[in-house]
């Protein structure tokens, strides 16, 4: 699961500050804008992918746990993807756009973006345990910025167009030059009057007053993967809100809360069920069922089993994300002493009580032995 650390050379407890100064050097190196050997841009990519994970702590907390596939990307191509050259591109002027990005530092520059980014948009999907277990698909609704049907998100009125922006001549970026002792720099800018667009929008669209998007109310399927929890979410990229004028989408954020099961207690892909006997059953043994996310199952109970007695069931706990495999089901026997006795049953108990002697003392080994069976 080093992998990502390796690409930046950091170790696994990295702090924030190690990763961002790791990513920029490497940035910098692999830039193919500066570096045209053939590998450059893929490795770009690699590390911009490596760096997009590590410096957010649910998607590190992820990572570090389940590898790529606690990402999401193993329930049907959300979640984790591939970073491609425009989006490496984006993600380093986003942290590092404050220095000039590479466009001051080697007076060059690529086309600038397709527009301004939507914001990104979070729901929250409430989930049962026997969805966990089995997946499931679920169709979220919510309201956010759509695509402008009047203009079809140019912001201009029908029959109009945006016009070009007389102060960067379309280009969307100022530049200005500055010398300095080591020679001359260029700074560049998103234009301060189009905003970066390139355009202005001189006869603005009457339903969307020059925005090019409305509000309005959506539903996205969403494909919840087997084996989730409460600190996994899934990103759908180009989901969220529409940008202004056809700008790019942002995500949507699906956050997942699962649902407490009564019956159950969760420690990870393995559950926890507390079998309750009477002092009858736990020394003559007995054929009973359990359940479990799948419906019920056979458990045998041995004669003279003790109170705490752990009786694993192999396979039936939750599903480990992203894998084809199966926490188990942990039944933890409880010797129920019953609050109230009738008559009848006391003097039962009575004569129990003479003819079994004194309770031998509790092994020294029990304790191990308890925690051998719980996996600890």
């Amino acid at each position: 699961m080093s992998e990502f650390y390796g690409l930046l050379g950091v170790a696994r407890d990295a702090g924030d500050t190690d990763i961002k100064k790791a990513y920029r050097k490497l940035a910098m190196e692999y830039h193919p804008d500066r570096n045209p050997a053939p590998e450059a841009e893929a490795r770009f990519n690699e590390i911009t992918e490596a760096y997009e994970v590590l410096r957010d702590p649910e998607k590190r907390a992820a990572y570090d746990r389940y590898g790529k596939a606690g990402l999401g990307g193993a329930g049907g191509g959300y979640g984790f993807h591939h970073v491609d050259l425009s989006e490496a591109l984006n993600i380093f002027m986003r942290d590092f756009g404050g220095m000039g990005g590479f466009d001051s530092l080697f007076g060059g520059g690529r086309a600038r973006d397709d527009g301004r980014r939507g914001q990104d948009v979070r729901v929250t999907v409430r989930l049962t345990l026997a969805e966990v277990a089995a997946g499931v698909k679920k169709s979220v609704r919510f309201k956010a910025p759509d695509r402008c049907t009047g203009c079809d998100g140019s912001g201009a009125k029908p029959g109009t167009k945006p016009a070009t922006c007389s102060t960067c001549n379309g280009s969307g970026e100022v530049r200005r030059a500055a010398r300095s002792m080591f020679g001359q720099f260029v700074s560049v800018s998103p234009c301060p009057t189009c905003a970066g667009e390139g355009v202005v929008v001189t006869a603005p669209c009457e339903l969307c007053r020059g925005e090019g998007r409305v509000r309005a109310e959506r539903t996205v399927a969403v494909e919840i993967p087997a084996g989730v929890s409460s600190s996994n979410y899934l990103t759908l990229r180009g989901q969220g809100a529409s940008g202004p004028r056809k700008g790019p989408a942002g995500d949507l954020l699906v956050m997942l809360d699962i649902k407490d099961d009564d019956r159950f207690e969760r420690q990870g892909d393995d559950l926890i069920y507390d079998l309750a006997l009477s002092f009858s059953q736990a020394a003559l043994g007995l054929e009973t069922t359990v359940p479990t996310p799948y419906g019920v199952e056979e458990v045998r109970v041995a004669p003279g089993t003790q109170p705490e007695t752990v009786i694993r069931i192999r396979g039936r706990g939750l599903p480990v994300l992203g894998q084809n495999a199966k926490g188990d089901l942990i039944v933890r026997v409880h010797v129920w002493t019953p609050e109230r006795l009738s008559g009848e049953q006391e003097r039962l108990f009575r004569e129990l009580a003479a003819l079994e002697g004194e309770a031998p003392k509790r092994s020294p080994g029990f304790w191990s032995k308890l925690k051998e069976a719980l996996g600890a």
